[in-house]
């Protein structure tokens, strides 16, 4: 069943959640081979395969495949593994899809140099600390694909005035041992909302467009409530012991109460443990000429407000265990964008407030990419790209990314 859903396909490895869910799709076709025998005959010996082997086999094979990507992507961040890869276009398309390539390292595209439009100079390129080298002109891509050995032609953009120039390069590579691979200006979309759908010769790219109702809207529910269950029998132990440290550290109540803004505006008091002085928000004005934070957010990374045992709760994300209690109310998810203040939500324009558009998360994208370190925009781009590209699949990768950042948090203070 692995081999039968491409559960090994290349161009699954490495990133994304398409290898995990394509993992689970084969257990669950294996779990329907073994059910359907043993329902038809009664085979009473496959029970305990059934009810113990196939969920514990399945998290064997996630956890196998998670350490074999670890090993993967630190191959692939030393140049091995990797795809020898030409980047070809004008020179502003092809400086945007290299600094996106830099970045995700994960993808297995090693970059070996550009090929410019009309020969764009010989002048490098500078992608962050890199240099990447013009190789030549975008006129004779199959003769310097087999010159450096690229296993791969990206195409940043084509010739506005060469209609056929896409269908040329194709045939030119035939032969090269070069796969071509087409650069998109749809940015942020996942890969399950893309479909591709050949009509009469034309191959169309279909974008399916995002839904915020349904039975996975559902299924969601369904996670959080499971998982916030969970959390909170442990939460209730580590919460006596917090409690106390709390207490006498500094005197004022155990729980700080927040408004925020959940889902279509609807507000709510967002509960944390308190982490700073109770008279923290009377500090606030004389502290606003040392902000730190992004965009409209407060942040300060020595904040004088926050007591001895408030430091610690925040750098261990100890402070937000309170509001798996707003998850299970259904006031907030396990996984969603940031839950954001009223002051924020109100400077919000039509694009921003699509973060509303599901319930705010005690983790998300945000957080497992750097949460205070990022800038406002970059926050901003991780929600939206979650809000309209969420699966559970991937709301179980946060998860488990949140886990390992608490261990070794980054960001956070």
């Amino acid at each position: 069943m692995l081999a039968a859903v491409r559960s090994r396909e290349p161009r699954a490895l490495g990133s994304g959640a398409v290898e995990y869910r394509r993992v689970a799709h084969a257990a669950g076709l294996a779990f329907a081979a073994l059910s359907l025998p043993y329902l038809l005959f009664e085979w009473h010996d496959l029970r305990l395969q059934l009810l113990v082997a196939m969920p514990v086999g399945l998290i064997a094979l996630l956890v196998g495949r998670w350490q074999w990507r670890r090993w993967l992507l630190e191959r692939r961040k030393a140049g091995e593994w990797a795809s020898r890869t030409v980047v070809v276009g004008a020179r502003d398309e092809v400086a945007y899809v290299l600094e996106r390539l830099d970045r995700a390292h994960g993808l297995g595209f090693h970059v070996l140099g550009a090929a410019l439009r009309g020969g764009g100079g010989d002048e490098p390129l500078r992608v962050g600390d890199r240099i990447v080298p013009a190789l030549g002109a975008m006129d004779d891509i199959a003769e310097l694909a087999q010159r450096v050995g690229a296993d791969t032609v990206v195409l940043a953009s084509n010739p506005d005035d060469d209609a056929a120039y896409l269908q040329r390069l194709s045939r030119q590579l035939e032969g090269t041992c070069a796969e071509l691979v087409l650069y998109s200006r749809l940015v942020d979309v996942a890969g399950p909302r893309i479909s591709y759908r050949p009509l009469e010769g034309m191959p169309l790219i279909q974008v399916r467009i995002p839904d915020f109702e349904g039975g996975r809207h559902a299924l969601k529910r369904a996670l959080d409530i499971a998982v916030a269950g969970l959390a909170l029998v442990p939460i209730a132990l580590l919460a006596i012991p917090i409690a106390i440290a709390i207490r006498i550290d500094s005197p004022g109540p155990v729980l700080f109460r927040q408004q925020r803004v959940g889902r279509d505006g609807q507000l709510f008091d967002m509960l944390k443990f308190r982490t700073m002085h109770v008279d923290a928000e009377a500090q606030l004005a004389s502290l606003l000429d040392r902000n730190e934070g992004a965009g409209p957010l407060f942040k300060l990374r020595d904040d004088p407000r926050v007591t001895r045992v408030g430091g610690f709760l925040r750098r261990t994300s100890l402070d937000e265990l309170p509001q798996f209690w707003n998850a299970l109310r259904g006031e907030m998810s396990v996984v969603g964008p940031r839950p954001p203040l009223p002051s924020e939500a109100t400077s919000y324009d039509g694009t921003v407030a699509r973060r509303l558009y599901l319930k705010p998360g005690i983790t998300g994208l945000w957080q497992i990419s750097g949460r205070s370190d990022l800038s406002w925009e970059e926050s901003v781009r991780l929600d939206l790209r979650y809000v309209e590209n969420w699966s559970v699949m991937d709301d179980m990768m946060i998860i488990w990314h949140t886990a390992k950042l608490v261990l070794r948090p980054r960001g956070a203070y």
